[in-house]
Parts: structure tokens; sequence; C-alpha cells
């Protein structure tokens, strides 16, 4: 018998643990992987985005439909919080020029060795290989190395991520186990994701390159930032920030020169071409790069003479794609969880003393610090709520 046990160790899983062991709560952590926070650790290899310093309703709305409903959870473990508690586990941290915040490591191995060092000392009890398979009556059940094992507690806070990553523990295997209970969800799909786009032989040499300084939407979702051909399409933050724009019917459409009008495109074009090639004018001109001139032809051709056709197809490069790459390379996914299936505590209104956390539950928000704080928020909105209850 446990106070709480805490299922899954990712960001919202250990921060809620975190804020029942403060409370003094007994806390016991179970998790399917040898090794804790295993996403959390992929993450950081590119560079831990761990929060975004900026004005709250900035930062809200990130959230889009769910703003309001996750507004509370992340005005009490704000952006300034994110980074008090960072710096409180010896992690110092800078600010980037658009606002995101990073351990100046720049890694999550850091601060997550630290952050297992003070649970430990909290007392709490990690159990690793325990992988839960749901209820037998009111126990937990786990298949573990040593067989099936049984919690019982007092307190369950889920956090077993949304459906992406498998490989790392995510694969969204827990929704059968909660519809059986009766918990309202929604279906997974993929967030902050690639774009599949199907190249032809002439951009072979291109692949791994990247289109810097480019403007990207689809639909209502914009973005500024840098695109990576790969094999499998375009990858990266600003392709991401638009995915679901992608995701819900809309065309992708790139600038590739977003710090000029369509009318000063057009100008610099109509200078005298003489004998050059139509690529050496591109280049020289509007100082475009091999891989953008490869794009703009991969996509527009036969490019039209006249200069105003031109500017306009450069400023407006529409990506012929075949959708989203694979959920399971998603950054993130949408789906699980209703709001409607928990209380103000985000407890389970059909499994009472059960809460979620984390990407179980259905909202989204683009990558740039809003997916790890909003992870923090819900654990620690729910540690607090599941450690007044215990009290109570």
């Amino acid at each position: 018998m446990s106070d709480a046990v805490v299922i899954g160790a990712g960001p919202a899983g250990l921060m809620a643990a975190e804020v029942l062991a403060q409370a003094g709560v007994k806390v016991t952590l179970c998790d399917a992987k040898p090794s804790v926070g295993r996403k959390f650790l992929m993450a950081g290899k590119s560079g831990l985005n761990l929060t975004k310093a900026e004005p709250p309703e900035a930062f809200d709305s990130a959230f889009r439909e769910n703003a309001e409903w996750l507004a509370p959870m992340i005005g009490a473990f704000d952006p300034q919080a994110v980074q008090d508690w960072a710096q409180g586990l010896g992690q110092e941290l800078f600010t980037g020029t658009t606002g995101r915040v990073f351990p100046v490591a720049m890694k999550a191995s850091p601060l997550l060795r630290a952050w297992l060092e003070r649970l430990r000392s909290l007392g709490v009890v990690f159990n690793t290989r325990w992988r839960w398979t749901g209820w037998d009556g009111a126990a937990l059940c786990f298949d573990t190395p040593h067989g099936v094992q049984k919690l019982s507690a007092k307190a369950t806070i889920l956090a077993l991520g949304g459906a992406s990553w498998k490989r790392l523990g995510s694969d969204g295997a827990w929704a059968d186990m909660l519809a059986a209970r009766g918990v309202p969800l929604s279906p997974f799909a993929a967030a902050n994701a690639g774009v599949a786009v199907q190249w032809t032989p002439f951009m072979d040499r291109h692949l791994g390159g990247a289109l810097k300084n480019i403007g990207l939407r689809s639909g209502p979702y914009v973005s500024r930032g840098e695109a990576t051909l790969s094999l499998g399409g375009l990858e990266g933050g600003g392709v991401y920030t638009v995915s679901r724009g992608v995701r819900e019917g809309h065309p992708l459409v790139l600038d590739l020169l977003p710090d000029q009008t369509d009318l000063a495109v057009a100008e610099k074009l109509s200078k005298p071409r003489g004998k050059a090639t139509l690529t050496s004018h591109l280049r020289k001109t509007l100082k475009l790069d091999a891989v953008k001139i490869a794009v703009l032809q991969e996509m527009c051709m036969p490019l039209p003479s006249d200069p105003q056709s031109l500017a306009k197809l450069i400023k407006s490069v529409v990506i012929r794609h075949n959708g989203l790459r694979p959920m399971d390379e998603a950054i993130s996914t949408a789906g699980g969880v209703t709001k409607e299936a928990v209380d103000a505590a985000l407890m389970l209104k059909a499994v009472p003393d059960t809460y979620v956390v984390g990407e179980m539950l259905d909202w989204e928000a683009p990558t740039g610090g809003y997916l790890i704080t909003g992870c923090l928020a819900t654990g620690a909105w729910a540690g607090h709520h599941a450690a007044a209850r215990l009290k109570a």
C-alpha cells in the first residue's frame, strides 16, 4: 500500500511525484522502461527548450482552444516558476533572442540527474520495468521481471504520455484500459509532425539541406523559421508549428523571401538578365541559395518568365505532399482523455482518486517550450490536488 502511485516517469509524472512527496505523501513511481525520462532526454538532444519567457496572454494563446482550460494550471506553474524550479536543481539557464529558455548545458541529462536525486531524497520509490496493465478490482496491476505485481494506492496519477515515440515509452496502449472504464477519449492524431513529400531524383543532392529564414503557413497556422529537407519530406520547428493545418487539410505554403514584398521581389527580377540562366538570375538578384531554388523548381516548374508572376510564386510556393509523417515519428500527439472526462483537479470522473496529466490529456501546443511547460504544470496541478485530498 502506498499513499500515491504515479505511473509514467516523464516530466509530468516526475513533477506530480515531487509535489506529492514534498507534501509528505508516500509515493511509488512506476515506469515500463528500464530507466526514466527517456523522451525527456531525447527532447534535450538538440537543446532542452524548457519554457518560453513571454507575457501570460501570449503564452496561453499557444494552447489555442484549450487555453482557457489550461490557464489556471499554467498560471500556477508558469514559465517563471519553471525557471525557478530548474535553477533550484542547480541548472544555469539562458534566454534566447526569441524568448526560448534553455539550460546552459543544453542537455536534459544534468537536470534529470539532479531531479532524480531530489526525488530519492524525498523518499520516492522507483519501480522500473513495471508495465501497467490495468486494474484488478481496486488494485493496480503490473507486468514486471518478477511476474505480475499489484499495488494498492489511495491516489493514482497516470502520466503515460501520448501515442508517439513508442520505443521511448509513449505507445497509447492505456487508451483501451481507460475506455473500458467509461472514460471519454478523443482519437490520437500526430502533432508537431513532419510533412511527407515524395521528392523526385532531382532533389537527391539537396536532401539534408535547410530552407533558412522562410515563412510557412497552413490555414490559420503561421510560423517563421527553418525547414530541413529529409528523405521523407520536410522537418523542423517551422514545419511542426504549422503541421496542424496540414492535418486539418489546408495547403502548405512557403514564402522563400518573407522579409520582402511581392513588389520588391518583382522589381529585382525585372533587372536585365542578359545571357544568364534563370537559376543564375534568381541567385544574383534575390540571393536565393541552391536549396530554395531547388524547392521552387521542384514544386513550380515550369517557372513563369514575367517578374510579377515569378515573384508571386516565390512568395507562395505550394508544397505537394502526402500529409503528415507517421504518428509514431511525431514529437507529440493530439487526442487522449477529454477535458469533459476530468474534474477541475484533473481527477477522472469515471475512476475516483485517479488523476491524468501531461500528454494523456487532449491538448496540443507547438514546440518552443510550451509542451514541456504544459506537462510540468499539469503534473504539479494534479499533485497538489491529490495531496490536499489525501490530507483531507
